[in-house]
């Protein structure tokens, strides 16, 4: 009997500790927006490297593509 009141106030002491903790992780909603964000900036950044490249490559003097052997 006094393993059965043991394990009833273990488990009573818990629930009520998790019952307090407010925290239980984060949204998904958030870390959608955040991921969202942060493809919107590694876009932006691979398109400014893009146009960089390519006004880089054309700005060299007597440019022509390659021809196949």
């Amino acid at each position: 009997m006094r393993l059965y009141i043991y394990l009833y106030a273990a488990v009573s002491s818990r629930l009520a500790e998790l019952r307090r903790d407010p925290e239980q992780g984060d949204s998904p909603v958030p870390t959608a927006v955040i991921i969202f964000g942060l493809v919107a900036v590694a876009m932006a950044v691979t398109g400014l490297a893009l146009a960089k490249a390519k006004d880089w490559m054309d700005a060299i003097p007597g440019n022509t593509a390659p021809k196949a052997p």
